[in-house]
């Protein structure tokens, strides 16, 4: 029995997206471990321009109708054992739902990885024509389909809102681990708070952060807010720190990649999330292997995590009184050092233990895709 993983686009790691890049490591995963997999494309360009990798890659035309399937694909899937499990991944694509109907006619299974699409938030956007086109076309995308894989708790809520399911699989991605010791940083005044990613106000709760980052440091003057992270709505971000008089308190230091990042993960001492939506932050799961605590709303899909190892503060929802709430709490926890460390021993074996490719790859083959 094989896996087939099928994405729009090429599974091209130097210039995919965000879903795209997931199913790569997936992919890779799961060929490392033995594992009969594949990934095939569904591209306006099928030019091989990418290096060899460890399983195998096919790229198929699209076509011009978005709900087409290419001739090709279809021989291919013909081709293949009755006993492969083709894996979708993302929601609202018209081609899946053409690609559904033609494997259920030739009782072929496939599961589905929305990627955030049916979670509560991504539901809201475009709310009537999303309500048109699953009537349609997405209510039998998912009545067919084996299994639903949710990465986090929004999306298995998302998806039992537009539709009541027991297929829904709660099962995160795994995490390569950057540091292999317990680092834990300088413990000396002042506290660094610190957000790692795109400055999108809205969706990463950047508005709440600057408000809340505002009212602690009334109290606590001498702590600090490092923003890394760039995007179109710098200049925004600036004004609103300027206009809560926290200019010299908060600095933003741009986008940073590679060791110059993690340095500066390294040296922050609390680090804070708190999205309206996510599928899964990357960044928490970062800061978290260098042993620093985390905030986090629920909505990362990652606060049940945090609660569960006791490795930082997950709050209900994306609200300023509780967040400012959690920083007075959370600095509390930084005054007494035994419990700071304990609790930054609790995030990096968060990382070890939830994160864990071989675990993560042993559930999507026993509930995924029942092997």
């Amino acid at each position: 029995m094989g896996i087939v993983h099928l994405i729009l686009g090429k599974a091209n790691p130097e210039k995919m997206n965000g879903v795209n890049k997931v199913v790569y490591n997936i992919a890779t995963k799961q060929a490392e471990n033995k594992g009969n997999v594949e990934v095939w494309g569904v591209s306006e360009n099928t030019e091989i321009n990418y290096p060899e990798r460890t399983f195998i890659t096919k790229i198929f035309k699209k076509k011009r109708n978005p709900f087409s399937i290419p001739e090709d694909l279809k021989k291919e899937i013909l081709a293949a054992d009755q006993a492969t499990v083709f894996h979708f991944h993302g929601g609202w694509i018209p081609i899946f739902a053409s690609l559904s109907k033609f494997l259920k006619k030739n009782n072929y299974r496939y599961v589905i990885t929305p990627h955030g699409a049916y979670n509560s938030i991504a539901m809201k956007k475009s709310k009537y024509i999303k309500k048109i086109y699953f009537k349609i076309f997405e209510k039998k995308v998912i009545e067919n389909a084996s299994k639903i894989h949710c990465i986090g708790e929004s999306e298995i809520e998302g998806l039992n809102s537009v539709f009541p399911t027991s297929k829904g699989v709660l099962i995160t991605y795994g995490y390569d681990r950057i540091n292999t010791s317990n680092y834990c940083s300088n413990l000396k005044e002042p506290i660094i708070f610190g957000f790692v990613g795109r400055l999108d106000i809205h969706t990463k709760g950047l508005d709440i952060l600057i408000e809340s980052f505002a009212a602690f440091s009334r109290k606590k003057p001498n702590s600090k807010l490092w923003i890394v992270g760039d995007g179109a709505e710098k200049n925004d971000l600036i004004h609103t720190i300027k206009s809560y008089n926290i200019s010299d308190k908060v600095e933003l230091l741009g986008s940073k990649f590679g060791e110059e990042k993690n340095n500066l993960i390294k040296r922050m001492h609390i680090f804070v999330h708190p999205s309206r939506n996510e599928g899964l932050p990357v960044s928490v799961i970062e800061a978290a292997d260098f042993g620093k605590p985390c905030i986090v709303t629920r909505n990362t899909n990652i606060g049940h995590l945090v609660e569960k190892y006791d490795a930082g503060i997950c709050i209900p929802t994306p609200d300023p009184t509780l967040l400012t709430h959690s920083f007075i709490t959370i600095s509390e926890v930084w005054e007494h050092q035994k419990k700071y460390i304990a609790m930054s021993e609790n995030a990096i074996q968060m990382v070890e233990e939830a994160f864990d490719w071989k675990k993560i790859l042993d559930d999507m083959n026993t509930q995924l895709y029942n092997i």
